[in-house]
């Protein structure tokens, strides 16, 4: 197939690091490449290198004759106009815009934009421009589920190529083709296989867990190989006159040698503290919104929000869900109807946009917060919970990455100890790595929860009932979550189309379908179920890996070797039977339609 870009040997560095070196990728007609990595990686950077907006430290990047490139950044710029000027005239620029939830501002000026609008707008320009190429950073931030599957249709559809960064894991499985992981300065391509039925993003997390596998294996190796070259080392002065020098030097560099340290040190643990909730959490009754000369966003209508709950709000952009969350959080005043509180109900809210944070000043002095000189041991602890250790507490935060700064700002939220917790697209500009320890600290958390998110399957595993608005001032709960709610949707659709509609819409609604006949199990059940057969598989993993490397360090003692063996055997029975329950139980979760 035609190359359309091919980029040999970039470096791009920080100051206190380098994001990657001696980076080569080459983009065919055809490709589909997702780009994953932890925040601050350099995935921006890459792409703005890929599409010509920012030259590389080294290396050259060389684009085919006469390729249109087509590249949308983390924040476009617009030109001056209106909305249906910068995306121009024709029935494909009206059609994107009316997909992506803004067909209603065409008049509007670009200026007056939020950052979402000017960002869907952006989008809609490319999706109905001709590209061979086009270059996509975090594309389907501020989108709702319907303006997804509907970029979904288009890249699918897409005769070019692609490279997108994205956190959105459906997107990523349904789109990509190939994985480009940027970890710790250096790049790695993860093609599928067959078992990974073409999917990219399969590939990216077989690739990486063989990775450090190996890893911990080589690990092993080092160790056994450095107690026999420091035997050597150390066998008496005459005979070290004797040895040569090269020999020398390999058994100093072996003995001395560290296992490469890890990205991140840890697990992130959002176990954050948390003042004690009653039994009363927020309840509103009656409760309608309209602003003020406007439409009404907000129907009156009761919600209850108990100890314990798990809600997601879902609908349309534009149809309320940031409202409603503002009026939880007291930021808005119900326009009729009232809000009950209870006496120990503290707030933590983390919006779209997060708190203003100074660009100027340190990560480490955001946290002490103004009344302090320095961060306490405290502030210094949780700041390495949450990845910011070293270097990076001493950072302006200005030159932090967009995820790093929405880590930062999910930090200072957890750091008030909530007990009540509202999430207004928490999936925005996140890692794939944090985003898991979001779900798992979402899943364990004892406080309410509310969640808008349009991640379907970030909402599928942290929430277990559903408040849907309807865009006319309507809004209801839905039975059976997120999946419930997609079903609805699907069967609304089918008999006007004739159909059931597009796959990414009627699949859970098939699983739905079959989750009726094979369990009887409740979602939130199997959610329980599942997260603890993951902690027994991990228990079980560690167990076997501590065991492994005793064994590299037992010497000759071959009652302890049997005693070793013996462990070790038992290890490995019980994480395959823990393997085995996991898997039997996401079976059973993926025919119930809930993700795994």
């Amino acid at each position: 197939m035609p190359i359309c870009l091919d980029a040999e040997r970039l470096s791009v560095s920080r100051p206190d690091r380098a994001l990657f070196r001696d980076l080569s990728i080459t983009v065919s007609t055809g490709d589909r490449l997702g780009v994953v990595g932890i925040n601050g990686c350099g995935k921006s950077t890459l792409l703005r290198v890929l599409a010509g907006d920012l030259d590389p430290d080294a290396g050259v990047v060389r684009r085919g004759r006469g390729v249109r490139i087509g590249f949308l950044g983390q924040a476009p710029s617009l030109p001056g106009g209106t909305v249906g000027e910068a995306v121009g005239e024709g029935w494909r620029g009206a059609a994107a815009l009316q997909r992506l939830g803004m067909g209603e501002l065409t008049e509007r000026r670009t200026d007056e934009l939020s950052g979402g609008q000017a960002k869907r707008v952006a989008l809609a320009a490319l999706l109905c421009r001709d590209h061979d190429v086009l270059i996509l950073d975090e594309p389907t931030n501020h989108l709702d589920l319907d303006a997804i599957a509907f970029l979904e249709e288009q890249l699918a559809t897409f005769a070019g190529g692609l490279v997108l960064v994205t956190h959105d894991r459906h997107v990523l499985d349904r789109v990509s083709n190939r994985v480009l992981e940027l970890d710790r300065g250096t790049g790695y391509l993860h093609v599928p296989q067959a078992v990974h039925g073409g999917s990219g993003y399969a590939a990216y997390l077989d690739g990486r867990a063989a990775r450090e596998e190996q890893a911990i294996a080589t690990e092993a190796t080092r160790r056994v190989l450095a107690r026999k070259e420091l035997a050597w080392l150390r066998r008496g002065a005459p005979a070290r006159t004797r040895k040569p020098k090269a020999r020398i030097a390999s058994a100093t560099a072996i003995v001395e040698g560290r296992p490469q340290a890890a990205a991140r040190a840890g697990e992130l643990q959002l176990g954050a503290q948390r003042t004690r909730l009653g039994s009363k959490a927020i309840e509103l009754h009656g409760v309608s919104f309209a602003w003020p000369g406007g439409r009404t966003v907000l129907r009156p209508h009761d919600l209850e929000i108990e100890p314990g709950d798990r809600i997601g709000i879902v609908g349309a952009n534009g149809s309320g869900k940031s409202t409603l969350l503002d009026l939880v959080a007291g930021r808005l005043q119900p326009t009729a109807g009232h809000i009950e509180r209870g006496t120990t109900v503290k707030l933590g809210y983390y919006d779209q946009l997060g708190r203003e944070l100074d660009p100027t000043q340190r990560v480490r002095d955001a946290v002490a917060g103004p009344h302090q000189v320095a961060p306490s041991i405290e502030d210094v602890r949780l700041m390495e919970r949450f990845w910011f250790d070293g270097d990076a507490q001493w950072a302006p935060i200005g030159t932090l990455s967009g995820g790093e700064r929405r880590r930062l700002q999910l930090l200072l939220t957890l750091a008030e100890a909530p007990n009540v917790l509202l999430l207004d697209e928490p999936t925005n500009d996140l890692d794939l790595d944090t985003l898991r320890a979001l779900e798992d600290f979402c899943e364990d958390w004892p406080g309410a929860l509310v969640v808008v998110s349009h991640d379907r399957v970030f909402l599928d595993r942290t929430v277990e009932q559903v408040v849907a608005l309807d865009g006319d001032g309507g809004w209801r709960e839905v039975r059976g979550g997120v999946t419930g709610w997609l079903a609805e949707r699907a069967a609304a659709v089918a008999p006007r189309s004739g159909t059931a509609g597009p796959a990414q819409v009627s699949a859970p609604r098939d699983r739905a379908e079959r989750s009726a006949r094979t369990t009887t199990r409740s979602p939130s059940t199997l959610r329980r179920l599942l997260g603890q057969a993951e902690r027994e598989v991990e228990t079980a993993g560690a167990q076997r890996d501590a065991l492994l490397a005793q064994l590299t360090t037992a010497g000759g003692d071959h009652v302890e070797l049997a005693r070793l063996g013996d462990a070790l055997a038992a290890a490995e029975e019980r994480l395959a039977a823990a393997e085995e329950a996991w898997l039997a139980l996401g079976d059973e979760a993926e025919a119930a339609g809930l993700a795994v």
